[in-house]
């Protein structure tokens, strides 16, 4: 009994590294950041600049994301937030993700749980649709789409989309409820590389429903339209 005993030790011994190294060659461990956008926009002289950057490390089934996004403009950040997220490949082209996100821009802070697809759609739109619930139980939505039109090997005409819905007012962020806003864009790029690509476009933004309300009461604009100017690139 002892030797063998010691025979499976023995071959436990041998076999389970060998099944470690080749599970880790057929699903290794991997990193990706991307920048989707970082851009500087004309908007009435201030000419802010625009980022919405992601990142993950993991495996085929399995990742921690990073996600972030905001815009700074005469020396002032207006917007910033980051999301950590756990992200679980559920089909070959959909993600189901889950996680936290923190406001730190505009004040006062606010933090949300997050679930949320990541994934393309059918006719290849890339699309990421998120459920927020923040303090007080505030709800919002937020649904994202980009679709790339190869218009030669280097030249990939984008447009997209994104728009937010919130569950009730906020007074205190100037965000109303129902539908809040819309942005519309669309950018040509020249990929210099697959992983490196400078790019132009417009990009049109709208305030909505009580939303606008806030910002007209704020003297602000609901209505603009950008030339843009950036980079995207992954690594």
């Amino acid at each position: 009994m002892q030797k063998r005993i010691i025979s499976l030790l023995v071959l436990a011994v041998v076999l389970l590294p060998g099944q470690a190294f080749s599970a880790a060659i057929d699903d290794p461990l991997l990193t990706m950041f991307q920048v989707d956008q970082l851009e500087k926009r004309d908007a009435s002289g201030a000419n802010p600049l625009v980022w919405e950057v992601q990142g993950w490390i993991g495996y085929d089934l399995n990742k921690l994301v990073l996600k972030s996004e905001g815009e700074r403009a005469s020396g002032t950040t207006e917007s910033a937030e980051l999301q950590l997220l756990y992200s679980r490949a559920i089909t070959p082209y959909w993600d189901i993700q889950a996680g936290v996100r923190h406001d730190f821009f505009p004040k006062p802070t606010q933090t949300w749980a997050v679930i949320g697809v990541q994934g393309i759609a059918p006719y290849f739109f890339e699309t990421d649709a998120s459920l927020f619930i923040g303090e007080s139980w505030q709800a919002g939505l937020r649904l994202e789409a980009e679709y790339e039109l190869m218009l030669t090997q280097r030249w990939v005409l984008s447009p997209d989309v994104e728009f937010n819905l919130y569950g009730k007012n906020d007074v205190e962020r100037g965000i109303g409820s129902g539908l809040a806003n819309l942005e519309v864009g669309l950018r040509l790029r020249y990929e210099v590389r697959r992983e490196f690509a400078p790019y132009i476009g417009i990009n049109w933004e709208r305030q909505l429903g009580k939303t606008a309300d806030f910002a007209r009461k704020d003297g602000e604009d609901v209505n603009d339209t950008q030339f843009v100017v950036g980079v995207r690139a992954w690594f």
